[in-house]
């Protein structure tokens, strides 16, 4: 078994390659690789796509990579492998986004990337820092988690779901804000997981083993 975390300079690789690796080292998970390459991409078991920064830029560094995006289109929607996104990876499966300008996503996640706009205009955007989770919905992938377990975020922007099945859970920010979306074989997390400590590496952990 193999996972990739792809490499499109937009992703926070060093600490989420780490993660990975430990628990794919105690899970017996096999091995974990950092690539640019689509053909790696392609032969893959599971494919992480990170992402740090702004929608529109790490889509246009994605599919910068020749022949990435279609990659990751094929493993996706024909074979069907689990596809971890995580912040702007995950952002980058909805519909489209709306930051800075309209950008088109994969089009996985009915739901539309809008700007964070808290109830209480006293909280600060970007939303930073630790927050509890609000699980909703059951998944493998979330096996031991439950509502309360903190998890660590950074980001302006958020997932306004089309879809409300398709949200597994959220966190409070003074008002709702998507936290993890599912469908099929792809999962996305809004916050960083390799940062989220035991909550974050249980999830990573479960994804490992995820046999959708």
């Amino acid at each position: 078994m193999s996972t990739v975390l792809i490499d499109y300079d937009s992703g926070n690789l060093h600490s989420a390659q780490k993660a990975f690796e430990r628990m794919a080292a105690e899970t017996g998970a096999g091995a974990v690789r950092v690539t640019s390459d689509p053909d790696v991409v392609r032969t893959a078991d599971r494919i992480v796509l990170p992402g740090d920064g702004a929608f529109p830029h790490c889509r246009a560094q994605l599919h910068g990579v020749s022949g990435m995006a279609d990659a990751v289109r094929e493993a996706v929607e024909v074979h069907a492998k689990p596809f971890m996104g995580i912040c702007v990876g995950m952002q980058m499966l909805a519909t489209r986004g709306f930051e800075y300008e309209e950008t088109p996503g994969f089009g996985w996640i009915d739901g539309e990337i809008h700007k964070i706009t808290p109830a209480d205009p006293a909280l600060p955007v970007p939303h930073m820092g630790w927050n509890d989770l609000v699980i909703e919905q059951d998944h493998p992938v979330l096996a031991g988690l439950k509502t309360g377990d903190h998890a660590y975020f950074v980001h302006s922007w958020q997932m306004r779901m089309g879809a409300p099945d398709q949200r597994l859970a959220h966190c409070d920010y003074a008002g709702d804000v998507t936290a993890i979306v599912a469908r099929d074989t792809i999962i996305g997390t809004q916050f960083h997981p390799e940062k989220s400590q035991d909550a974050g590496l249980r999830m990573i952990a479960n994804f490992l083993s995820w046999t959708p």
